[in-house]
């Protein structure tokens, strides 16, 4: 598994992490056993993936990474976020954010967080001078966090915050059908923040799995069924980025993966099939007239009309 730099952490991180959303959240994802997903991040870090994603919201997840890390946290790079709980609640104060990253510690049976994010903050909060930034800088400088920054979804918003903020990391979306943020990425690179790219399969549609007739449940019920047809027509467009021996959905990652100024990419892995075929992806480099292909499919087909998250 190749590594890229974790922006100026002074850590690599494999090129494909591990979206850890899916780990002990029955609501959204459907039901996955401990042992299971214990077995399943174990497997992970066997085949070189370093990098985890989690996050206090994500039902279980920390608590799950933590028995899973025991014995191995010197091995992974851990990112969580502040902001949103598991039952639903909000909190971006200060104390908050203190009181989260603690609680995140004991989950993750760990002393240090490599990296934590303010969880999709409203604007106001993306302001380096604001008691947010404030704490997040107090609780780095304790060594309780590497590094800090933010969970956004646009290139104004990276923009904006790389502008006013000393923000590190942040985590983005970004995927053949979610362009919009490629636009700041230079601007990243040449503040050295590491990026994490997150939804990198369009919620499964870049798999290939799901079509015209598909029926969702849990957090995909979120789509209408315009929604739902637009994309499986639009899936069937990029089609031909498939070829013998390289799925769309490592095609995909692969298209993400292009883009140099990206550190890490972070599938959701629900099982030993899934993640042999994410990490498979970062076994080849997508050819850039193909990746000018589906700069050119974004910029006619969506840049003007997206689809919804």
């Amino acid at each position: 598994m190749r590594k890229r730099a974790y922006g100026k952490t002074g850590t690599s991180v494999s090129e494909i992490g591990f979206g850890a959303w899916q780990l002990g959240n029955a609501k959204d994802w459907g039901n996955m056993q401990t042992a299971d997903a214990i077995a399943l991040v174990h497997a992970a870090i066997d085949l070189g993936c370093n990098f985890f994603d989690t996050a206090p919201g994500y039902g279980k997840s920390e608590a799950i990474l933590g028995e899973a890390l025991k014995d191995r946290r010197h091995e992974v790079v851990i990112n969580t976020k502040v902001g949103h709980t598991a039952d639903g609640t909000s909190d971006f104060s200060p104390v908050g954010i203190r009181n989260s990253v603690l609680s995140s510690l004991k989950r993750l049976g760990t002393d240090y967080l490599d990296s934590v994010l303010l969880h999709n903050p409203a604007k106001e909060l993306m302001d380096g001078d604001s008691p947010q930034f404030n704490m997040l800088r107090s609780l780095k400088q304790e060594g309780l966090i590497g590094a800090y920054g933010l969970s956004i979804d646009t290139a104004h918003e990276m923009l904006h915050v790389i502008e006013n903020t000393d923000t590190e990391v942040m985590e983005i979306l970004f995927n053949i059908f979610h362009q919009d943020t490629r636009d700041a990425f230079t601007a990243a690179q040449n503040n050295s923040i590491a990026l994490i790219v997150k939804v990198p399969l369009d919620s499964g549609w870049l798999s290939g799995k799901y079509h015209a007739n598909s029926q969702f449940e849990g957090i995909r019920k979120r789509w209408s069924q315009a929604d739902v047809q637009r994309r499986a027509e639009l899936v069937e467009d990029i089609r031909f980025i498939e070829k013998p021996g390289v799925s769309l959905t490592q095609s995909a990652l692969q298209f993400i993966l292009a883009h140099q100024e990206i550190s890490t990419v972070i599938p959701g892995i629900k099982n030993i099939e899934q993640l042999h075929e994410n990490l498979g992806a970062a076994t080849e480099i997508m050819p850039e007239h193909i990746v000018a292909q589906l700069h050119d499919f974004w910029e006619r087909e969506l840049k003007t009309n997206p689809v919804p998250w």
